[in-house]
């Protein structure tokens, strides 16, 4: 097994070598599989425009309409009572419901039909016959690598892989019993102190304009991500941090750091590391979800790419974005058994109980990521063992989708009511399931960093408020206010027991 990993690997390093001594050849159109009635399907062209009246003026405005059916939020400030303070329409759009702030090429989501691709690839095919890796560099530069691109792509994320000792004496410094998203969130950060090389707040606003910065920080990202996440792991059940390993693919690395315990025999098992890849690749990228939108707003400002990703991977942290699938597990434990479904059915059509892990902002049909996940988990099981909950929840599935309550609400599962119990089976921890979602979500946040940086229309991105306060009043001097109990202040502040005893005794006069 060792030669074979080492031939391996060789093989990889001489085509990466051998590479750089081809000569080029023009480039040519990629061959397409499309078929005519796939290409019949392409977007119409929404190219228009609208005429606008204004009922409290009778002023009248044409606004043009982009090709993808978009209008500019700006053009609506054209239409104002022209009274005092009145700075024209704006846009009231909490949780960004209707908004587009970006243009993007990365991915695209029908949730109607059910369809997620990445750069136009349907994630069904490349989670059936890529590798997360390959799918990474897709995500980044839009194409899939050649075998030579590959090759030299793994290399360079494997020569990346390795963490600053002050990033690891960070996390060795953290409480055993820390959540392992906020060493994520604080390791990610801090890569920023120990790469000032990239920072444009120490080497100017100009420096991500080289193509070789950015792509030195997407290397170093995602070959450290791993590394990090498995730190994270290794710190909370007491153990040391384990150096990478060069000689195997990213997911056989992550789960040798994991639990070699420092036995560089050690190898994990190939067809749990394929599962954790296609895993990997479903979780990669997810259009403009709330960290990835996190990330775009926070690379906005011109901030270091590990800042922003640190805010990103903040929003991740949240029980409605990345914990959902921990949801999805305490509900089916709740459950219990299969007998038990028809009166949890009743419970949630009568608000009294919630469902988790059906339903999706974006999908209104089955999300094609949960169609592989549950594949997946039988696959799991054959290896591991099978857990009593995927009874539940498939006979859950078939209750819900049988019910006319559930479908007309288009209630189908998503990609966190299997994946959870995928994790569990694998022997993951609950509070590791963000985690594991973290590590392929940074191709994707990586890959709309990127493409913010070379977007003409991006901007700071400085969203307008509607205010709704007190309009004007002047400063009392504090002897001449009052206390009213209209008046929102501070509550009690919650006193421990420790702090109780303090304060019982005496103090002796100094």
């Amino acid at each position: 097994m060792e030669a074979r990993v080492d031939s391996s690997a060789s093989k990889n390093r001489l085509a990466v070598i051998s590479s750089h001594f081809l000569v080029p050849t023009p480039a040519v159109l990629e061959l397409s599989r499309v078929s005519a009635s796939e290409v019949a399907d392409l977007p119409a062209n929404l190219r228009g425009s609208l005429t606008i009246v204004d009922n409290r003026t009778g002023k009248k405005i044409d606004v043009e309409v982009s090709e993808e059916g978009t209008i500019k939020a700006t053009d609506l400030k054209k239409l104002t009572t022209g009274r005092k303070h009145d700075k024209g329409i704006k846009l009231y759009d909490p949780g960004y419901l209707n908004t587009a702030p970006v243009r993007s090429s990365i991915s695209y989501i029908d949730g109607d039909a059910g369809i997620l691709r990445y750069r136009g690839y349907p994630i069904e095919e490349l989670a059936e016959s890529s590798t997360f890796p390959e799918v990474a560099y897709l995500l980044m530069y839009g194409s899939l690598p050649s075998q030579s691109q590959l090759a030299e792509w793994e290399f360079v994320l494997a020569q990346h892989s390795v963490v600053p000792q002050g990033i690891l004496d960070i996390i060795h410094a953290m409480p055993h019993d820390s959540h392992p998203m906020g060493m994520l969130v604080s390791a990610m950060g801090a890569l920023s102190i120990f790469h000032p090389d990239a920072n444009p707040a120490l080497r100017g606003q100009d420096i991500y304009k080289s193509r070789q910065v950015r792509d030195k920080q997407i290397a170093r990202v995602l070959g450290k991500a791993p590394t990090i996440a498995a730190a994270a792991y290794l710190r909370t059940a007491g153990r040391p941090p384990v150096i990478p390993s060069s000689n195997l693919s990213y997911t056989e690395n992550f789960l040798y750091m994991l639990d070699s315990l420092g036995n560089r025999s050690y190898r994990p098992n190939p067809r749990l590391a394929r599962v954790l890849d296609v895993l990997f690749i479903l979780h990669a990228e997810h259009e403009m979800n709330c960290s990835t939108a996190a990330a775009r707003h926070l690379a906005s400002s011109g901030v270091d790419v590990y800042t922003a990703l640190a805010g990103a991977v903040g929003a991740l942290y949240g029980p409605l974005h990345g914990g959902a699938n921990e949801a999805v597990l305490k509900m089916l434990n709740e459950i219990g058994t299969v007998d038990n479904i028809p009166e949890f059915i009743e419970g949630v059509k009568n608000r009294k109980r919630k469902m988790s892990g059906f339903g999706h902002r974006v999908y209104k049909n089955y999300d094609p990521r949960a169609k592989v996940i549950r594949k997946l988990a039988e696959e799991v099981f054959t290896i591991v063992g099978r857990d009593p909950l995927i009874e539940v929840a498939v006979a859950l599935e078939k209750a819900a989708l049988s019910d006319e309550y559930f479908v007309k609400r288009r209630l189908y599962p998503n990609v966190d009511f299997y994946s959870g119990l995928i994790y569990r089976a694998m022997g993951f921890p609950t509070e590791f399931f963000p985690v594991l979602f973290a590590i392929p979500r940074m191709a994707g946040y990586l890959a709309h960093w990127r493409e913010s940086l070379d977007d003409p229309d991006t901007k700071i991105i400085r969203p307008q408020q509607v205010y709704t306060g007190v309009w004007l009043r002047h400063y009392a001097p504090v002897r001449e206010r009052s206390e009213t109990e209209e008046v929102d202040k501070l509550g009690q502040l919650l006193v421990s027991n420790a702090t109780r005893r303090r304060l019982a005794g005496s103090r002796a006069s100094m």
